[in-house]
């Protein structure tokens, strides 16, 4: 065990496991997430976007984004719920880019992959050349 400070608060703990935060700070992010999960679950919230989830709960969004990209918190019933595309910011549901730029991204991996086999193929040819020395 090592002695930490919070990441949230501040305050010294023991570090025991892989979390960045006291147990007090631990606490209440699991009530926020729990009353998240509360209203989400309610019928009438199920449609919900996730700036409607924010103002209904009172949790950051930065949290609530954090649960749904570990897969803490799934979105697959809640069909208006989105989060940002990583690279662009574009809305989306699963992963973490959005297609556009999965697309962007593979296209620019094949260009790499194609100039590193051009260059691999491509000889170079060095030419050593004698000098005489002047030890004689």
């Amino acid at each position: 065990m090592e002695l930490v400070n919070c990441s949230k608060c501040g305050r010294l703990y023991l570090k025991n496991s892989i979390r960045d935060i006291c147990d007090e700070c631990y606490r209440e992010e699991e009530e926020e997430f729990e009353r998240v999960r509360k209203f989400l679950n309610k019928r009438e919230n199920r449609t919900a976007s996730l700036l409607q989830v924010v103002e209904g709960t009172g949790v950051e969004e930065k949290k609530i984004l954090k649960w749904i990209r570990s897969g803490r918190l799934r979105i697959v019933n809640f069909p208006n719920l989105q989060y940002p595309c990583e690279n662009c910011g574009r809305p989306i549901r699963t992963g973490r880019l959005c297609e556009r730029c999965q697309k962007g991204l593979k296209h620019d991996l094949e260009l790499f992959e194609r100039e590193r086999k051009r260059r691999r193929k491509k000889v170079d040819t060095y030419y050593a050349y004698e000098t005489e020395s002047s030890d004689k």
